[in-house]
């Protein structure tokens, strides 16, 4: 999820294409008279007059793109031939405080007024960017969910420094909740969170810190950080089809970067060289990335010594996070959708430590999306082995939905349930 360098952008740009002769779109979310539905937001992805655009089975890119499949009128979008109208959500801003710090979001409620109607609030991934005003929280509400989204602290209209500790953060994402609540008061029923990347750690603690009646997240972890760089780094070596020696050999640069982590960079460095020693003579070692130890095993010794923590560790993560104690403290219902080719946070030990907390009795369903990486993108991959991001994946976003509503019904696009029913 690169923590460091500024965390995973989940409104990944698609490549910009000509533009079409149409009317000029308004910013909107759009339904078909089935459900279906298509949001319109601004981006700064995507120059004016264009607009994002995100349909509930994940097909995405910009409205002046070539062979956009909607077209836009006066008040309404025509996609297939058929007139599709806008949703008149009722949005409410608001500021909160969080331990001492103004808090920024919206309340965004679908019509009419409902005493069952679901609440969630959304957590953020390690993204800067604001989700207020962005296609995932219309795209919840869109489908009859009432949806809190704030700024993190430090981002967007929200006060305080930045930063990735989870227990800061979940205290946020708490308050968060309880702000909700008494501004829907009345007009909701369950009420939980939705954390996708990121707030895979920060949600299920979040739901420790307040009473939540469900958690659901998107391509989390159930590991640390430490633990995310060194499945990555197993994943790199594997990809590029190098055997046991190679995964051994990452595995002890895991060993030595953690020790200079966990010490703030005071001690390890024996182990680091150690390992370096090892290195020199794979042309493969130059190309691993990790979360963080590619770049401290290339960093010298003296800069690790002078300038290591200001460039690695600046943004009190929790590098050893337990994240299984935080979900056997979790009594709420919990969803976990994982990306089945997930680079950024790779799913084995996560997939290991949700089935079997769902073998000891707690109520977790874990689903899989084959094909898929980080932010539920499919994915095609080019000659040289990048891969280019197409879209979401169908049924991805209808899933969240229906497990939020207690509707679950599906299939959901090539979604597989990993946990019995």
């Amino acid at each position: 999820m690169k923590h460091f360098l500024g965390g995973i952008a989940l409104l990944l740009a698609l490549p910009a294409t000509p533009a079409l002769a149409q009317t000029v779109c308004a910013p909107g979310t759009y339904a078909a008279p089935d459900g279906d539905f298509v949001v319109l937001v601004k981006s700064p992805a995507v120059a004016a007059p264009g607009l994002r655009y995100l349909f509930r089975d994940g097909r995405r890119g910009a409205t002046t793109d070539a062979g956009v499949p909607l077209t836009c009128g006066t008040g309404h979008v025509v996609v297939g031939g058929k007139h599709w109208t806008p949703i008149a959500f009722r949005e409410t801003p608001a500021t909160f405080d969080s331990v001492g710090t103004k808090m920024t979001g919206v309340l965004i409620e679908p019509p009419g007024v409902d005493a069952g109607r679901p609440l969630v609030v959304m957590v953020h991934g390690s993204e800067r960017t604001s989700p207020i005003g962005g296609v995932y929280g219309y795209a919840m509400a869109a489908q009859g969910i009432s949806v809190f989204v704030y700024d993190k602290r430090g981002t967007g209209g929200s006060d305080g420094e930045y930063t990735q500790n989870f227990e800061l953060l979940a205290e946020d994402a708490a308050n968060a909740l309880g702000q909700a609540r008494g501004m829907a008061a009345g007009r909701h029923g369950r009420a939980g969170f939705f954390g996708g990347s990121q707030g895979g750690w920060v949600a299920p603690l979040a739901a420790t810190r307040t009473k939540a009646d469900f958690v659901a997240i998107g391509f989390g972890l159930v590991a640390s950080p430490i633990e995310e760089d060194r499945e990555q780094m197993v994943s790199e070596v594997r990809a590029a089809g190098l055997g046991d020696d190679a995964v051994a050999l990452v595995n002890r640069l895991s060993q030595a970067t953690a020790a200079l982590l966990l010490s703030d960079f005071r001690t390890g460095y024996d182990k680091l060289d150690a390992v370096r020693a090892e290195m020199k003579d794979k042309p493969w070692a130059a190309k691993i990335e990790g979360e963080y130890s590619g770049a401290i095993a290339r960093m010298p010794s003296d800069d690790l010594r002078r300038i290591g923590r200001a460039r690695v560790d600046n943004l009190e993560l929790i590098w050893d996070y337990d994240a299984v104690a935080a979900l056997k403290k979790l009594d709420a219902p919990l969803l976990w959708v994982l990306a089945g080719e997930d680079r950024e946070a790779p799913i084995e030990t996560t997939r290991g430590a949700l089935l079997g907390l769902a073998k000891q009795g707690k109520p977790v369903d874990v689903y899989l999306f084959p094909r898929t990486d980080h932010g539920m993108w499919e994915f095609t991959t080019d000659a040289s082995g990048e891969r280019q991001v197409t879209r979401i994946t169908d049924g991805y976003l209808k899933l969240l939905a229906d497990w939020i509503k207690r509707d679950v019904r599906g299939p959901y696009g090539r979604a597989e349930r990993l946990t019995p029913r």
